[in-house]
């Protein structure tokens, strides 16, 4: 029996041209969702589309199949310049079982797409998502267009001559799904059947499988007629493109490369000492596999012993680092402010997740900007960096070892799991073009027998790098106060000099701080103000404001301590400044303390992104409130 056969004849009424789509995949997070999501951006970024992508999976290594709990999901907003998000309502969606069809129907914009699995969707299947058989009989089903496909029934069919399990041959479903949205979004599959090919290269039949899969569910749709439509998305304009290479690339990747950039540019090998911990952990595994770039990864027995061997490697010259989520901050604090007391450089990274303690690990949240500033006893200052998109990973983290190196301070470097598990298109920097990074030392005929390790360099108030085995450099380093000699003292005058010493050159720092990334006029009625991964959401609801003639502007912060010396002159121009958060107002409390004025604040923390409509509606109460 042939089950391209009926229908044969059949074409697509018409193709669909679009600026952008917002697409979403979810299903149980054995399905194959995020490698399905991966792959689907990946392919829309070659073929020339700006992508932007988002993903959240479930805390549990397996919840129950079918469950509430056990749904990952995999978004992407496909299409020309300008999409600075994920999205937020969506256009297509698969939904793999009733559990992900509940959990997602209130993305979905009116008229939309969903796509589903029916041969999930069995009475036990819908009892465990909560989902009664009247839910489907509601009138609100008749806003979306519910394309059924049973595509494990499909799958027998495709896979029946191949020698793979029943659990192997379903887990092709994935590919199935991808093929036919491929199909949708008029998409080629050669290069993802490559990339299979590749991918399990040591297992011939799985690749024959998801091979068939992929073309089975091209093939479906082209027989079957079961769309009626599809969709091309438009390509980014190339004359709107700076010459260059691109690459697709996530928050995590970004780090880790910033990290090699920045070791390379500073001639220093590269060390991170780090201890497995979600989101951060796969900065770690890309790290440990450019060995032959001098790059040195220990994977500790925890996160003490992971930042203490960073420490001892900056010790000894080598640009280190640490990577860790907001738990492992927590413990490292002791050797933060060990790295703050002798003044070695070191980028501590934080991808920020739900907290207190274990929290919502797998879910976003910007709650660790307190503890980033104060969260270490004693006057332990030490300068604040946050990325903003995935890309802007790269040049945050460079950018925390740029200063790190020039001003002999640990950095600490906030992302989350938003950043780090997004990905977006980028171009890639050349080498050269990436600004130098000072190493401020006195090697060779600089040192005297009188060498002073905390003799500090008028400009920076920073203190020379000499490693160990440099002649006549011999100093001693330690937890205990000391004074500019470097030997130990408990003289009170001495602790309060070096405790003003320290602070005044983390100020120092406020000096090379650009004019913070600003969009809209420089005085209005309402300035919003952002940091981290809130720059896309706010930047889209700035552009829409304007666009109706709002006095609106927005300021994005990559500095968070110190501040920005624009930021008074900024505040001044507006009635009221905004802050906007995944917390419940950290930024906020920093900017009332340091700045004044009338400071209103917009915070959330479900456990993902802010969206656009609830700040929007936020920002129009206020903007009524200003007409009064």
């Amino acid at each position: 029996m042939n089950i391209f056969a009926k229908n044969k004849n059949l074409r697509i009424s018409h193709n669909i041209n679009l600026k952008h789509i917002i697409i979403r995949l979810a299903g149980d997070s054995g399905d194959g969702i995020q490698l399905t999501g991966e792959r689907l951006a990946k392919l829309s970024a070659v073929m020339g589309n700006n992508v932007v992508t988002s993903s959240d999976y479930p805390s549990e290594i397996r919840a129950p199949s079918g469950s509430l709990e056990g749904i990952s999901g995999y978004q992407m907003s496909i299409g020309s310049m300008g999409n600075y998000t994920s999205g937020n309502k969506v256009d297509l969606l698969v939904a793999m079982n009733p559990s992900a069809f509940k959990l997602n129907l209130e993305l979905m914009k009116k008229g939309s797409i969903i796509i589903i699995n029916a041969f999930s969707f069995t009475k036990k299947n819908c009892m465990k998502a909560k989902l009664s058989n009247e839910f489907f009989n509601f009138r609100n089903m008749l806003n979306y267009k519910i394309i059924s496909i049973n595509m494990n029934n499909l799958l027998k069919v495709i896979l029946k001559s191949i020698p793979l399990t029943s659990k192997e041959k379903e887990r092709c479903k994935n590919f199935l799904a991808l093929g036919i949205v491929c199909w949708l979004l008029n998409r080629k599959s050669e290069l993802t059947t490559t990339w299979i090919e590749k991918k399990f290269k040591h297992k011939k039949l799985i690749v024959e499988g998801n091979i068939l899969s992929l073309q089975a569910g091209l093939k479906y749709c082209n027989s079957n007629n079961i769309f009626g439509i599809s969709f091309n998305i438009r390509n980014i304009k190339k004359n709107s493109l700076i010459k260059g290479a691109y690459t697709y690339i996530s928050g995590n990747t970004a780090i880790a490369w910033g990290l090699i950039c920045a070791a390379k540019r500073a001639d220093r090998k590269l060390f991170l000492g780090s201890y497995p911990i979600t989101p951060a952990t796969p900065i770690l595994q890309l790290l440990s596999s450019y060995r032959q770039l001098e790059v040195f990864t220990y994977q500790a027995e925890d996160e003490i012993a992971g930042i203490g061997t960073s420490l001892g490697a900056s010790f000894v010259g080598a640009l280190s680092a640490t990577s860790t989520s907001g738990p492992g901050v927590s413990l490292k604090g002791e050797f933060i402010n060990l790295a703050v007391a002798v003044e070695l450089p070191l980028i501590v990274i934080n991808i920020q997740r739900c907290g207190p303690s274990t929290g919502l690990p797998t879910k976003n949240e910007q709650s660790d900007l307190l503890q980033a500033l104060w969260g270490r006893h004693g006057e332990s200052p030490l300068v604040v960096i946050a990325a903003k998109t995935p890309n802007d990973c790269f040049y945050s983290t460079y950018e925390a070892a740029r200063i790190a190196c020039k001003y002999m301070t640990p950095v600490i470097l906030l992302s989350d799991s938003y950043l780090a598990n997004g990905s977006e298109n980028w171009r890639i920097p050349t080498m050269k073009n990436l600004p130098s990074l000072e190493i401020v030392n006195h090697m060779g005929k600089n040192l005297s027998k009188t060498f002073h390790p905390y003799k500090r360099f008028k400009n920076t108030l920073s203190r020379p790098w000499i490693v160990p085995g440099v002649k006549y450099s011999e100093h001693r380093l330690g937890g205990l106060e000391q004074n500019e000699f470097g030997n130990t003292s408990s003289d009170s005058i001495n602790h309060q000099k070096m405790c003003i010493f320290r602070h005044a050159k983390i100020s120092n720092v406020a000096q090379e701080i650009p004019f913070p990334d600003f969009y809209g006029n420089k005085y209005g009625k309402i300035l919003l103000l952002s940091w981290g991964s809130t720059f896309g959401v706010v930047r889209q609801v700035s552009s829409n404001l304007i666009k109706q003639g709002k006095h609106i502007s927005h300021c994005h912060l990559r500095f968070l301590n110190p501040l920005s010396l624009h930021l008074k002159h900024i505040f001044s121009a507006f009635c009221v400044v905004i802050t906007i958060e995944n917390n419940l107002g950290q930024l906020y409390i920093k900017i009332k303390s340091e700045m004044g004025g009338c400071i209103k604040r917009i915070n959330q923390m479900h456990g993902k992104p802010l969206t656009a409509e609830y700040i929007e509606s936020y920002v129009k109460r206020v903007f009524k409130l200003l007409e009064i």
